[in-house]
């Protein structure tokens, strides 16, 4: 049931981006461990403003409830949007075009729901 809804949010979030990218800007000089670290600090503060509005909510009290998880980081996509779209567009301009989609519907969405449920405590204490 997360995975749908999140697959949906995501078709949002690549929609709403601008295709067009600055070419000029080449990263094929860097090491995969350069690349990575350029694009870890945009991976976190997505990651922190889904986990913020999930944690701003009043359903994140019942997280253990299944399924409010998932409806809350769904919910939480539209003000990050903004932030997707940037982490999205710097994967590509590192790894190459397609890449950030597919590190977004992939192995970002895979952990955003551990990583969220962490942050999210953190940040209501």
């Amino acid at each position: 049931m997360l995975l749908p809804a999140l697959a949906g949010a995501s078709l949002v979030v690549l929609l709403a981006g601008n295709p067009a990218r600055d070419l000029d800007r080449s990263a094929s000089h860097l090491s995969a461990q350069q690349k990575t670290a350029a694009v870890q600090p945009l991976v976190r503060r997505a990651t922190e403003c889904v986990a913020r509005q999930v944690a701003a909510d009043p359903r994140a009290n019942a997280l253990a409830e299944p399924g409010i998880l998932g409806d809350l980081i769904v919910a939480s996509m539209p003000s990050c949007a903004a932030l997707m779209r940037v982490m999205i567009e710097e994967f590509d301009r590192y790894f190459g075009d397609g890449m950030g989609e597919a590190y977004f519907t992939g192995p970002y969405l895979d952990a955003l729901p551990d990583a969220v449920t962490t942050l999210a405590d953190e940040f209501r204490r």
